[in-house]
C-alpha cells in the first residue's frame, strides 16, 4: 500500500530532479497559473496533459481553489504517486489516459468543454504525427475562447540558429548559477532509486522504460504549425527564459 507520506517524499524528490534540468521551473509554473487566473474565470475546468505526479495541478489549485483539474497521464508509477500524495486535494482528478490513443478526450469524463488546457515539460516527447493528432483532438474538448498553455524547452535552431545557440547558453548559465554547489540527481538516477524502493518496485516494473522519453517534437516551429493546423489562433510565446518557453494558443 502506497502511503501519502511515501508518495509525498518521492514527489518532492521528483520536483528537485526536474529542477536540475529546469532551474526556473517554479517561475514557469507561476507565469502559467498567472495566465489561467488572468483569463478571468475563478472556477475553470482545466485539462493537464502529461501531468506526471501532479506538480502543476496542485500549484494551480492552491491559487484557484474553485478550479477543477483533470490530470492526464499514462505512467502507472507517476499516477500512483499523485493519487496517493494528493488524494486530499479538492478539485483534482487523475485520469489514466494515453494521449496517443485516438478518442482520448472521450475518456476524460468531462461534463462540459474545458476552459483551459495546460502542459509542462511533457509534449516534446510525442513524435510529430502524434503531436498533431493530440492538438487536433484537444481542440474539440475546449470551449470557444479557451486557452492552451504549454511550458517546455522548445528550440528554434531550424529557423534562427544564432538565437538558438544564445538561448541554450542562457539556460546553461542559469543552471550553473542555480546549482553551483551541488546538482540534483538526474532522471535516470531518480528512476533507479524508485526501483529500489519496495513500496514502488511493482509499479516501476509495470511502466515502460523511461528511455523512450526523448525530444521527438523539440522545435517551436513544429508546435506552432500543429496548433494552427488544429484550428487554434493567436499562437505565440507568452513568456520565455532562454529556450524555456510558455507557448500560448487561443481556441476561436
Amino acid at each position: 500500500m502506497l502511503t501519502r507520506d511515501t508518495a509525498e517524499g518521492w514527489i518532492t524528490r521528483w520536483d528537485l530532479q526536474q529542477e536540475g534540468y529546469l532551474p526556473d521551473r517554479e517561475d514557469r509554473f507561476t507565469v502559467l497559473i498567472d495566465a489561467v487566473e488572468a483569463a478571468g474565470r475563478p472556477d475553470p475546468l482545466v485539462i493537464d496533459l502529461g501531468c506526471g505526479p501532479g506538480s502543476l495541478a496542485v500549484r494551480l489549485l492552491d491559487r484557484l481553489p474553485e478550479a477543477r483539474v483533470v490530470a492526464v497521464d499514462t505512467d502507472p508509477l507517476l499516477l500512483s504517486l499523485g493519487q496517493a500524495g494528493y488524494a486530499h486535494v479538492r478539485g483534482l482528478r487523475f485520469a489514466d489516459v494515453d494521449l496517443r490513443t485516438p478518442g482520448w478526450t472521450g475518456a476524460l469524463g468531462l461534463d462540459r468543454p474545458a476552459d483551459v488546457a495546460v502542459s509542462t515539460t511533457a509534449l516534446h516527447w510525442l513524435p510529430e504525427p502524434h503531436l498533431r493528432e493530440v492538438y487536433a483532438e484537444l481542440f474539440t474538448a475546449l470551449r470557444p475562447g479557451a486557452l492552451f498553455l504549454n511550458g517546455d524547452h522548445l528550440d528554434v535552431d531550424d529557423t534562427t540558429p544564432v538565437l538558438a545557440a544564445l538561448e541554450l547558453a542562457v539556460h546553461e548559465r542559469e543552471t550553473r548559477r542555480r546549482f553551483a554547489d551541488s546538482h540534483p540527481e538526474d532522471w535516470r538516477a531518480w528512476w533507479d532509486a524508485v526501483g529500489q524502493d519496495p513500496a514502488l518496485a511493482a509499479l516501476a516494473g509495470q511502466r515502460e522504460s523511461a528511455a523512450h522519453h526523448g525530444s521527438e517534437s523539440r522545435l517551436l516551429s513544429t508546435h506552432l504549425s500543429a496548433l494552427r493546423d488544429a484550428g487554434f489562433t493567436e499562437v505565440g510565446t507568452l513568456w520565455q527564459r532562454g529556450d524555456n518557453r510558455l507557448l500560448a494558443a487561443v481556441r476561436p
